[in-house]
């Protein structure tokens, strides 16, 4: 296998582990610069992920539990839980993640085809890869109400 770096916006993805020759399990590492643009909060249809920090500082949330982790820390994924991550510090940080099964290293060559198009990206089209690899859009939370105004 290639390890090719797929590069999403700023992101950088390089497949260590080729799903499709181990039965199932996928790893890549995950390059992400300070003030990246990460994914929207999402969850996998098919898949479990495990995201453990290599270096620099990563914020992860899954469902309710958000935690800030650090080189040698991680947080595991269930299918169909939302998750979304960050580049909380101020130097680049680096993970390990498994994805059982693997979605593929062409999951991310489509979406940097996309997203690296030029302008904000296609939200429509983001939306019909992340569908077709059983990603799921998490909904955004609900507007909350301005009190009213008052005043003379």
């Amino acid at each position: 296998m290639s390890n090719d770096v797929v590069k999403v916006g700023q992101l950088e993805i390089r497949y260590l582990v080729d799903g499709s020759k181990t039965g199932g399990l996928g790893v890549f590492e995950l390059v992400v610069p300070p003030g990246a643009n990460v994914p929207p909060p999402h969850s996998h249809s098919h898949n479990e992920e495990f995201f453990y920090v290599v270096e620099g500082s990563i914020g992860y949330s899954v469902d309710n539990e958000s935690r800030e982790l650090a080189p040698g820390q991680w947080m595991s994924t269930p299918r169909g839980s939302v998750h979304a991550f960050r580049n909380t510090g101020t130097q680049t940080a680096r993970a390990l993640v498994v994805l059982t099964p693997d979605i593929g290293a062409q999951y991310f060559r489509d979406v940097a085809e996309v997203v690296n198009a030029g302008g904000p990206p296609d939200r429509v089209k983001l939306l019909e890869v992340m569908s077709r690899y059983g990603l799921v859009a998490a909904a955004p939370p609900p507007a909350t109400a301005s009190p009213p105004r008052t005043g003379a």
